[in-house]
């Protein structure tokens, strides 16, 4: 397998990605960037500071990372990380999360279109998508749509 060099990440960075990139806007480096830190996994501090910007509880956030509220309540206990998958997924709702700021305008009608029923989407709430990876890609596709103005 090819090794790809990866510029050094700290624990700082994890917040960096969803920030400084759009959704489709990840070169190369960037996506060795995202894979490099889901590898070291996303500690429950970081965590906690994005699951803060969504109105989900905590038990919301344990399905939709497949794991029980009493494991996430022990991760936050013991400040443990995330393994990979875990760590990718929190990542990809981050970029959920970015990219519905930018095609709303903010982050407020963003959630409000995110906890709404939605005809595009089979009469389903957006944020009931959020525990597959293609319900991720699902929402990013759907709001690209919204952006180009392709309603249905």
């Amino acid at each position: 397998m090819k090794k790809y060099k990866t510029s050094d990440t700290s624990s700082s960075s994890v917040q960096e990605p969803s920030t400084s990139y759009g959704y489709q806007n990840f070169d190369d480096v960037g996506i060795f960037s995202l894979i490099d830190i889901a590898q070291k996994g996303i500690s429950f501090k970081i965590f906690d500071g994005l699951s803060k910007k969504f109105p989900f509880s905590m038990q919301d956030w344990a399905d939709f990372l497949h794991i029980s509220g009493k494991t996430l309540s022990r991760y936050q206990k013991e400040d443990k990380s995330f393994d990979v998958l875990q760590s990718e997924k929190i990542l990809q709702i981050e970029m959920l999360y970015k990219r519905g700021e930018d095609v709303f305008g903010s982050s407020e009608n963003f959630l409000i279109w995110l906890q709404s029923e939605n005809i595009a989407l089979g009469k389903t709430k957006p944020q009931d998508l959020l525990g597959s990876v293609f319900g991720i890609s699902l929402l990013m596709d759907e709001l690209t749509r919204i952006e180009h103005g392709v309603l249905a």
